[in-house]
């Protein structure tokens, strides 16, 4: 049995989960950002409950809503390729989500969309803003460097981007020391 789980983004979560799983007496066969798959077939109701119990006072939500699954998805292979990708970002986002997610590219946006009333593009530029701030945090990379990295067409184009969802320009971001939002509040 596959269960969806809202706002694991990141391995700490995905051991969290697993270990309260298990204490709960389930048998994940595999634990991955936002899904989980289960050696039983069924859950009974209690203790389907007992579950979202446990897991909400971790910051987490059991998912039963197709919708709502699918708009997890999405934000669980958007998080992957922004935040855990070893490569440049040189990607195209709707041929990719399409492909992992086996739907077109159109019916995702729509549902997207309607369920958060955002589009799939702002979230990814709203990641790839905190993947910015992250690499300026540790200071390694040039933002010139981190433009590359993240497909940017410019130094220019990031810093406009930036600016126009943090509010500063990266310099001021820099030297301010702003606090950084956690990817599930993104």
């Amino acid at each position: 049995m596959k269960l969806y789980i809202k706002n694991m983004v990141c391995n700490r979560c995905k051991m969290v989960v697993k270990t309260e799983l298990e204490k709960l007496g389930f048998n994940p066969i595999s634990v991955q950002l936002g899904e989980v798959e289960l050696l039983q077939e069924e859950i009974s109701t209690a203790k389907a409950q007992e579950m979202q119990n446990v897991l909400s006072h971790f910051g987490f939500e059991l998912l039963t809503d197709k919708k709502k699954q699918l708009v997890e998805q999405i934000k669980t292979a958007i998080i992957e390729l922004v935040h855990y990708s070893t490569s440049v970002l040189k990607i195209n986002l709707s041929a990719y989500l399409s492909q992992k997610l086996n739907l077109e590219y159109a019916n995702l946006s729509a549902i997207f969309s309607e369920t958060e009333q955002s589009t799939i593009e702002k979230y990814f530029i709203h990641q790839k803003i905190e993947k910015v701030k992250e690499l300026m945090a540790y200071g390694e990379k040039s933002l010139s460097e981190i433009a590359y990295l993240l497909n940017y067409s410019s130094v220019a184009h990031l810093s406009t981007q930036f600016k126009k969802i943090s509010g500063q320009t990266p310099s001021e971001y820099k030297t301010q020391n702003a606090a950084r939002k956690t990817l599930d509040e993104i």
